[in-house]
């Protein structure tokens, strides 16, 4: 009936990302040892939002952000890294985990979004 706000739709579309992004982390640490294998990455999450919904990401004042640090796992092709293992292997342990870490600050932020979204619908409605 209703289409879901814009705020909710962006927060979604970061979850999801967010688990699918470390899907592939998950991945290149369980094939860090495996020889020939070359370290996954995404698309990053703003170019993926907007080859999906054809809205770019903006910013409404100064102070914003432009953009989310998150990636979308939808174009998965391989990481360039500056280092290769004498096996043909590239995965660095240091860089998934600083990925990771990565991914967590975007899975919540979006549930901030939703939890704070809540909260107003809540308020609205007059229940606490």
């Amino acid at each position: 009936m209703f289409d879901r706000p814009e705020v909710l739709g962006m927060a979604s579309a970061l979850a999801a990302n967010a688990s699918a992004r470390l899907t592939a982390i998950a991945q290149n640490v369980a094939n860090a040892d495996t020889p020939g294998y070359h370290a996954r990455d995404a698309q990053p999450f703003q170019d993926s939002y907007l080859a999906a919904s054809g809205l770019p990401l903006r910013t409404t004042r100064p102070g914003h952000h432009n953009g989310f640090s998150g990636q979308m796992l939808t174009a998965v092709s391989d990481r360039a890294s500056g280092h290769m293992s004498p096996n043909g292997n590239n995965v660095s342990l240091e860089n998934e985990m600083l990925a990771a870490a990565g991914v967590r600050q975007d899975h919540d932020l979006a549930l901030t979004i939703y939890r704070t979204s809540l909260g107003l619908l809540r308020t609205s409605l007059g229940r606490r």
